[in-house]
């Protein structure tokens, strides 16, 4: 209902009011603008790396340039589907994974919170009051009050506080992403280093049994040769002791196989045992390629995300010193109301119950005893710690590569030796067997044989397994497989 009583030129005189009002808002938008936020702008870093690996290029390694499609998918040059099948499962099913994109999320999320405090807030109230004054100093009357309306209110941001509040949300969400690289990138190594293990430890079974069907059949000989008067009970018993210590081995590889197993499953976010029947069948331990090319340090430093990560870290300390900064001097704002006020319901909607106020307001932290400072303080000691880190991290890359480039070259030379020494020992074992069958040599050189064939094999079989283990260790410390993992995800949402 309108106010029969209004004044025609009112409406006119509000928007002058109106207009007047607005240039407040105006002057103070153009000097946000003009405003430079507080605090020090960050400057990208980079890894210092040297010029070459202080490893030797040995055992097919070289310095060019690693191939960017192998490096991303370096398992697939085993060329074993099941490996491969197991690393693209992982990448959809691994929890650690799902954590991860969802730190990323949560991360975007607080840069969103960040963001909003940008923009003016408005909110709505309402509410109904019934009063009564007191008899003594009023008239002992009740009444019934009502509001309504809407409030509005916008940080002036010109000290750049709540920008450099967004830088540092940004930098964060950046670091979650590219730590979610960091554990793709452990992910499909400690998948390729458990499906290695699994294999070595088959391998190693084979080997064992193997091994006890020869001493068996020594056993078998030594009893008939016993009993025929030809040898006394020692070599059978010695025989027997060699034997049942062969078949000792049997169920610790058994343990640690279905461990391996095990761990699989719960890397792919299964349960434990759910690939036992799947991995069944032996297969032999993936080889190594020929040649390996590793690059150089200053492409590898540049392709880590730990090193990545930790520059972003820096840049979120260097941002929120700028925030802290804001603190110490004024803040603007601009603040409205809008709304219907009445003591009688029906009049809350007429025209003479409006009311309004717009206006600028400022606040200035002017004594705190030295708060402001000291969180000053606090994130500039947080900013050298992040840039320590940082230094850390690029030292800690390096050293991973030099001793996996190190560990990689040396073992094939120790397995090529002890492929050497097996082969004798072998050698070594069935001539031992023949001369105590003749009667030439006593049951001795045939223990001393069996006992040396066994370590030297079984040696061989965890050198061969370690050489494969180092290769993923290299390309693990090189930063291989992120990219392939990201490619899968990007894939599998799709």
């Amino acid at each position: 209902m309108k106010d029969p009583n209004r004044n025609s030129a009112e409406p006119a005189m509000i928007a002058k009011r109106s207009r007047r009002m607005r240039w407040p808002s105006i002057a103070m938008g153009l000097i946000l603008i003009g405003c430079a936020a507080v605090g020090p702008d960050y400057t990208p870093i980079k890894p210092d790396g040297p010029e070459t690996w202080n490893a030797e290029m040995a055992g097919g390694l070289t310095s060019n340039p690693p191939d960017p499609d192998t490096l991303a998918g370096w398992w697939t040059i085993f060329n074993d589907p099941e490996l491969s099948s197991l690393e693209e499962r992982a990448v959809n099913g691994n929890l650690e994974l799902q954590t991860a994109r969802s730190r990323i999320r949560e991360a975007r999320a607080l840069r969103g919170v960040s963001q909003a405090r940008l923009f003016p807030t408005v909110g709505a109230n309402a509410a109904v009051s019934k009063i009564r004054s007191n008899e003594s100093g009023g008239t002992g009357s009740e009444f019934e009050y009502y509001s309504a309306g809407f409030d509005a209110g916008w940080e002036l941001d010109i000290f750049g506080g709540l920008r450099r509040s967004i830088e540092a949300s940004q930098a964060d969400l950046e670091a979650s992403q590219v730590n979610l690289h960091n554990v793709m990138i452990s992910l499909m190594a400690e998948v390729a280093l458990n499906y290695v293990d699994v294999r070595i430890y088959q391998a190693q079974l084979t080997l064992t049994r193997a091994n006890i069907k020869t001493q068996e059949e020594t056993y078998s000989l030594n009893q008939s040769r016993n009993q025929a008067g030809i040898i006394d009970e020692l070599a059978v018993q010695e025989s027997l002791r060699i034997l049942e210590s062969s078949r000792s081995q049997i169920p610790s590889i058994e343990t640690r196989l279905s461990a391996a197993k095990n761990r699989l499953a719960v890397l792919l976010g299964k349960q434990p045992g759910e690939f036992a029947q799947e991995l069944a069948g032996e297969k032999a331990i993936p080889a190594l390629p020929a040649t390996l090319a590793v690059g150089i340090p200053a492409e590898t430093l540049r392709r880590r995300p730990d090193i990545r990560f930790a520059e972003r870290r820096v840049a979120a300390q260097t941002a929120r010193i700028g925030a802290a900064t804001a603190d110490l001097y004024p803040k603007f704002y601009l603040a409205g109301t809008i709304g219907i006020e009445s003591i009688d319901s029906g009049d809350l909607l007429d025209w003479s119950s409006r009311v309004w106020s717009i206006g600028p307001r400022a606040s200035w932290q002017i004594f705190d005893a030295g708060s402001i400072r000291q969180n000053i303080e606090v994130q500039n000691a947080r900013h050298e710690q992040a840039l320590i880190q940082y230094q850390a991290t690029v030292l800690k890359a390096q050293e991973e590569v030099e001793n996996a480039l190190v560990a990689y070259a040396k073992e094939q030379h120790r397995r090529d030796s002890l492929e050497k020494a097996a082969t004798a020992a072998q050698r070594a074992e069935l001539l031992a067997r023949d001369k105590y069958q003749a009667g030439l040599v006593d049951f001795n050189n045939v223990l001393d044989a069996q006992r040396s064939l066994l370590l030297l094999q079984n040696e061989l079989n965890q050198s061969t397994g370690a050489a494969t283990t180092n290769l993923v260790r290299l390309y693990k410390s090189l930063g291989g497989g992120w990219k392939y993992a990201a490619s899968v995800e990007g894939r599998s949402t799709h």
